[in-house]
């Protein structure tokens, strides 16, 4: 009965939050929120055995739940465009997942790749789009894979805090010009046949930015 209450108590806090618009902690703690989702979700797929969420935003209902949801679904088309950049991602990153520094470096790093402007794709590789948003949670959600099929869950917790360092320093104005985590729904409720293709777009240069990002990772002085 406790944890309903807490359960309900969580809810009614969250439907609040949306209700009005969201304070840079509000939405450090939701970008936590769903990066704990997002990683259940990828190592429930994976099969592999690890606690879940105290409260499961996909279950949960609710506007934050279905922002999760909507993240989960758009890092399914991106993982299905390039399935092989979305895996092995320690691997590929020539990293050890036993290091909690190394680990939060690495994604840290990668993560600010991803969002440096560039020349890729035009005028989409310059400033954050959701395509990068989306791709970083997929590297999230890869590497923790990769954290605890080798033993290292705690790690886990770090991908989540490391998240949110990088939301709080680097997204969260953008995301208050666009009010909030919810503008995301956008990409799969707009029927614009240009809108779906500019997210195409924008997710296949998040891949071009996430494959720079590694390139840029392995090639700097270590």
């Amino acid at each position: 009965m406790e944890m309903l209450r807490r359960s309900s108590v969580f809810a009614a806090e969250v439907m609040e939050v949306f209700d009005r618009s969201p304070t840079d902690k509000e939405l450090v703690s939701q970008a936590k929120a769903l990066c704990r989702d997002f990683i259940h979700s990828r190592l429930n797929r994976t099969g592999i055995g690890w606690s879940k969420p105290e409260h499961q935003l996909s279950a949960s209902g609710g506007t934050l739940g279905e922002i999760s949801s909507v993240l989960m679904w758009l890092g399914d088309e991106l993982e299905f465009l390039r399935p092989n950049i979305y895996r092995n991602v320690a691997r590929q990153l020539n990293i050890t997942v036993a290091s909690e520094s190394v680990v939060s470096d690495a994604f840290l790093a990668v993560a600010a790749e991803i969002f440096s402007t560039g020349s890729l794709c035009l005028h989409l590789s310059s400033g954050i789009t959701w395509g990068k948003v989306v791709s970083l949670y997929t590297v999230a959600g890869a590497l923790a894979v990769d954290c605890v099929r080798h033993g290292h869950p705690a790690m886990v917790h770090t991908i989540v805090d490391c998240m949110g360092e990088f939301v709080r320093k680097s997204l969260v104005s953008w995301l208050k010009r666009r009010g909030g985590w919810a503008d995301i729904t956008k990409c799969v409720v707009n029927t614009d046949p240009s809108f779906r293709s500019h997210w195409l777009v924008s997710a296949t240069c998040a891949c071009g930015h996430y494959l720079k990002a590694m390139v840029f990772y392995l090639l700097r002085d270590k």
